[in-house]
């Protein structure tokens, strides 16, 4: 038999009292697992509550080996198209324009990524649905925000190695030539 006594103050205050009111109808009935609802709720929570902990650490590895990965291939990329972005310097591209192009070269990839996850992602919705608590499965915001934040990461990514493309020394590049 379980018991749900409604207080104004702290629940645990009150719980020698609820025992003892319980001994007096019945003292043969024992008290036992006298527990809050706050506490009842968050024990029973638990479960998906730690599901949802792993799923966003998973969630930010990815992040941050996606965040990695897009750099280190930019940076090899630039690094293979050193001789072209010194030639192209020495021609009169700006550093503006070298620092735009090879953000460019590196957005389309992340852009082209985030549009298919999107679409994954409205397909997927339902599946996922179950784990969703007060979030709609193709909620606008919700995708918005991760876009942004994928866009992001991944400009953040290009930055630096587009950066280091503005550096070239186009005078060092065409005595190599």
């Amino acid at each position: 038999m379980s018991l749900a006594v409604r207080t104004t103050g702290n629940p645990m205050s009150v719980a020698s009292g609820v025992a003892s009111a319980v001994r007096q109808v019945d003292s043969e009935s024992p008290v036992v697992n006298v527990i809050s609802m706050n506490d009842l709720v968050s024990n029973s929570l638990a479960p998906q509550r730690s599901n949802l902990f792993l799923l966003a650490a998973f969630a930010g590895l990815a992040l941050v080996l996606t965040a990695v990965g897009v750099y280190s291939v930019l940076s090899y990329t630039v690094r293979r198209r050193v001789r072209e972005i010194g030639i192209r310097m020495a021609l009169g591209a700006s550093h503006s324009d070298v620092l735009g192009m090879v953000v460019v070269d590196g957005m389309k990839p992340i852009l082209l990524g985030v549009a298919i996850g999107f679409a994954a992602a409205l397909a997927l919705g339902r599946v996922v649905s179950s784990l969703l608590y007060g979030v709609h499965p193709t909620d606008p915001l919700t995708f918005a925000m991760v876009a942004l934040l994928l866009v992001t990461v991944g400009l953040l990514a290009t930055v630096v190695p587009a950066y280091r493309a503005t550096r070239v020394e186009p005078i060092r590049i065409l005595r190599e030539e």
